[in-house]
């Protein structure tokens, strides 16, 4: 090596000697290229950025300008709302007051379009005429039945006055807006026109915002409503020039700014140009926005123009650059002045290998003798002592006495080792505060390595993973929302209560709690609502039982508890009456006062079973007992009740087979018109043909079907049936005989009821007109827009809908006027003590001249005696059906039956 004094700077800058120094400054030459070009993208990116910005900006205020002019628009149909008729010098008043010129640039006036009949023609042109406007006149004459004359524009310039009594309607442009206006009840915009009142030499593109008003001042909900009540429009016209060259020159003036209609790029299309586009090809950004506003699209296109790149141009790079050639030169001369220190680098870098070796673990460099040198700064956050008063330290003191010896054992193996890494040792370290944390570490011998001279231990803290895993932990047996024990681990702790209770005999309980209408407070306040009302629910479990009992949430509203000594069935029952008496109370939630109630369902362990499976059942048998008895209460679990859920689960599996092998037939009673004394109609009743006891009827399954979800499918049964008999009837030559079906509110409530109906119809080609739908009241508890919008499709086809045991729930008389019903149907319990309750006979009477009154055809069922009958008719009564007609017959008796009523009449 050459000695220091004789190194020249020719002998320094010779590759072997100062290659490093060389390849610093090709690295630092590369890297100021980088950031040169770094910076000119920088530049280039806040270039565009400042070319989106004002893009997106204009954007924004020419979506601000139309909605300002849609607002104005919105002021002038409140007009019509309060006053009703606006006579032109009113309109004037109120268009000069809003000061289109100052505040609105670009609207050429502010309009009327009134709805004329072809029959007020002549009137509205005389009226028109009376108040000065002489020449007035309607044109261009469609063919009716409507005209929409523009009868106000405001300012009254010499351009807008052409433009009074021109009918935009006839035009196909201002007629799909005028449409889409008026049935969707919002402000439109046309697509793109020239006035009327333009001059030839200057027209330019332009568009109108049409606003509709209706008769009365408000929005009817129903789109038929809106066309009929529909009394005109309020509009706005604007010529583009005028609204967009502001709003460019003011956000963008050196863009080049173009908008096309209906977001396609051509000629006929282009709305508006800012004619700075001479260069089209010239641009460094572009881009393209949607403006959707009244029902139309436009699409914004904005460029960079040479102008702007100009304007926006930057210095920066350039200097960059000469920085960074300066600081490279420098830096090589820095370099070479650092060379002749290699060695003492190599060995400060073998320190830092030593020190550094995992940087996020603690590293302690020990001599010979396991004395501590050295110890790294993580050792401060890691266990809280002062790396340079680590020699200080007793390291066996701070060891687990158990753990020392391996410790010790690592080390000699090191020792004996040198440069290999011993295998992974795990201790309890105790930290400054004096808590143990579990580590684990490695030794390695450096002893001969410059810079450290010394064995090196490397600890690995295991503190945040042992809380990981306890995390992971709690994530697999608790529930994450109330922090109870989850399913699987209430299972386990069922599973050793069983165990424990069959070896010494001693009682346990288990109780499955269901909230009673939780689901209505989670469907109408929310779900974090619920969460919170489940949250303070497990609060209150946990405060009525002992802590070596078990509380658990098994997802939704189900919570169990395991009571895991107790004395008997009593006991359970006090804690069971604790749990009540503490939930049974109000919580707000969302500002609303809610109730709480639960259904508790209990199992004695051993008594009822010795398998964890069987006990839930049980318990969940019990709870289900309990909210049949009535609720807020609870049941101890007996063998009826699994006896009965036995038979019901047989007895579902039997109807669906039943349902599968096409076992359900159809009988019918006849439905007789009082005033012609004759059937005008029959109502088909659905049995089962059970293979062992024969014809079953409705009411003895139809509560199964509707609970499992079957009632569904079964109604589509019986309505294909009925129609297929109604095609049978007319070919016997009863064609005009109605055939009325029931429903249930299941069946109505099904998101694919409407198109079973119309599939139904459609293939079997049965009249509309021909069927009946009969629908239980208790369907008026539904939601009232949903039940509305339901009634009125079925209506639409063509159905008769028939409100059925009419008088057995609540019902509103506003929601019998509203919905479009056909029938109502008294229900037979009113009829069965007619003549002798005067109660009944007063209802009956009462319900009668209701119905009339609505007009609404009256039907009684379950007329059974010839003294109903009478009282019937004198009450005005117009169709009955009952036992004292006949009762449901199958098809060949139907038939028959028919055939007797058309010889002689059924009332005598």
């Amino acid at each position: 090596m050459m000695d220091k004094k004789d190194l020249s700077l020719r002998e320094l800058l010779k590759f072997r000697n100062g290659w490093l120094a060389w390849l610093i400054f090709a690295v630092s030459v590369a890297a100021t290229v980088i950031l040169w070009q770094v910076s000119i993208r920088l530049v280039e990116d806040r270039t565009e950025a400042r070319f989106r910005s004002q893009s997106l900006q204009l954007k924004t205020a020419i979506e601000e300008r139309l909605l300002n002019y849609e607002q104005v628009l919105a002021g002038s149909a409140g007009l019509f709302s309060v006053a009703g008729e606006v006579s032109r010098d009113e309109w004037r008043q109120y268009v000069d007051k809003v000061d289109i010129n100052r505040y609105y640039p670009g609207i050429q006036g502010i309009g009327f379009v009134k709805r004329i009949g072809v029959r007020q023609m002549a009137d509205h042109i005389a009226s028109v005429r009376a108040e000065g406007i002489h020449n007035y006149l309607v044109n261009p004459l469609g063919i009716g039945p409507y005209y929409y004359p523009i009868v106000y524009l405001e300012p009254g310039t010499d351009r807008n006055r052409r433009a009074l009594g021109y009918d935009a309607f006839s035009d196909p442009v201002h007629r799909r807006a005028m449409e889409h206006a008026r049935d969707e009840a919002v402000p439109t915009v046309t697509g793109k026109v020239v006035l009327v009142q333009e001059e030839v030499d200057e027209d330019q593109a332009s568009f109108l915002m049409y606003y509709p008003v209706y008769q009365g001042g408000v929005v009817p909900e129903i789109r038929a409503e809106r066309r009929m009540m529909l009394a005109g429009y309020v509009f706005s016209a604007f010529r583009m020039n005028n609204l967009i060259d502001g709003i460019v020159g003011l956000i963008a003036p050196f863009l080049d700014v173009r908008i096309y209609d209906e977001g396609a790029v051509n000629r006929d299309n282009l709305m508006y140009g800012s004619n700075l586009g001479s260069l089209d090809n010239d641009f460094s950004f572009d881009m393209s926005q949607t403006i959707s506003h009244g029902g139309r699209d436009w699409l914004l296109q904005t460029r960079s123009t040479p102008a702007f790149d100009y304007l926006a141009s930057d210095p920066r790079p350039p200097i960059v650059l000469g920085s960074g050639l300066l600081v490279s030169v420098l830096l090589f001369l820095f370099v070479l002045a650092m060379i002749r220190s290699r060695l003492m680098a190599q060995i400060t870098a073998g320190h830092y290998r030593a020190i550094t070796e995992g940087a996020a673990n603690v590293t302690l460099v020990m001599n010979r003798a396991g004395k501590a040198l050295y110890a790294s700064p993580s050792s401060y956050d890691i266990l809280g002592f002062d790396p340079d008063k680590v020699s200080q330290l007793d390291f066996q003191q701070l060891v687990h006495g158990d753990d020392w010896p391996a410790l010790e054992s690592g080390f000699r193996d090191a020792v004996g080792s040198p440069g290999k890494q011993m295998p992974m040792i795990r201790a309890r370290i105790r930290d400054a505060e004096g808590q143990w944390r579990d580590m684990e570490g490695t030794f390695t011998a450096m002893l001969s390595v410059p810079g450290v001279n010394g064995v090196v231990l490397s600890l690995r803290d295991l503190t945040q993973l042992k809380a990981a895993q306890s995390e992971l932990h709690r994530l697999a047996f608790y529930d994450p929302l109330t922090g109870l024990a989850n399913r699987q681990l209430f299972r386990d702790r069922l599973n050793h209560v069983v165990r424990r209770a069959r070896r010494s005999g001693e009682s346990a309980a288990l109780m499955f709690l269901d909230l009673d209408g939780f689901k209505r407070i989670n469907d109408t306040l929310g779900h974090d609502a619920g969460d919170a009302l489940l949250r303070q629910v497990a609060q209150w479990l946990e405060g009525c039982v002992r802590e070596e009992d078990s509380v658990a949430r098994l997802g939704g509203d189900e919570f169990v508890v395991l009571l895991s000594r107790i004395s008997g069935p009593d006991a359970a029952g006090k804690v069971a009456e604790t749990i009540l008496n503490r939930l049974c109370q109000r919580i707000r939630l969302n500002d609303h006062e809610v109730g709480v109630t639960v259904s508790i369902g209990i199992t004695m362990v051993p008594h009822d079973s010795e398998d964890s499976g069987a006990l839930m059942k049980y318990a969940d048998l019990a709870m289900y007992r309990a909210k049949e008895v009535g609720r807020n209460t609870y049941q101890f679990f007996t063998p009826a009740m699994n006896i009965k859920a036995a038979r019901r689960l047989l007895q579902q599996e039997e109807l669906s087979t039943a349902l599968a092998d096409d076992r359900f037939v159809l009988h019918y009673q006849p439905k007789i018109d009082l005033s012609t004394e004759r059937v005008i109609g029959v109502e088909a009743f659905l049995r089962w043909h059970h293979p062992e006891k024969g014809l079953v009827s409705a009411q003895q399954f139809i509560g199964l079907a509707e609970e499992t979800g079957l009632i569904v499918r079964l109604g589509e049964v019986a309505l294909r049936q009925a129609c297929i008999q109604v095609q049978a009837l007319e070919r016997a030559g009863f064609e005009s005989l109605k055939m009325a079906v029931n429903l249930s509110v299941r069946q109505l409530i099904d998101p694919g009821f409407l198109d079973m109906i119309r599939q139904v119809i459609t293939e079997t080609g049965v009249s509309p007109e021909r069927l009946e739908l009969e629908m239980p009241a208790e369907l008026l508890n539904e939601d009232p827009r949903m039940l509305r919008e339901l009634l009125v499709s079925l209506n639409d086809l063509g159905v008769c809908l028939i409100l059925d045991d009419f008088g057995t729930g609540a019902c509103s008389l506003v929601a019998l006027q509203q919905l479009p019903l056909d029938v109502i149907k008294i229900d037979h319990g009113f009829i069965r003590d007619i003549p002798y309750n005067v109660s009944a006979t007063d209802v009956a009477s009462a319900v009668i001249a209701l119905a009339r009154k609505l007009h609404l055809t009256v039907v009684a069922e379950g007329v059974e005696t010839p003294q109903q009958l009478h009282f019937l008719k004198s009450a005005g009564c117009a169709q009955c059906q009952g036992n004292l007609f006949s009762y449901p017959l199958d098809e060949d008796a139907l038939i028959g039956f028919l055939i007797r009523q058309y010889e002689r009449p059924l009332i005598s």
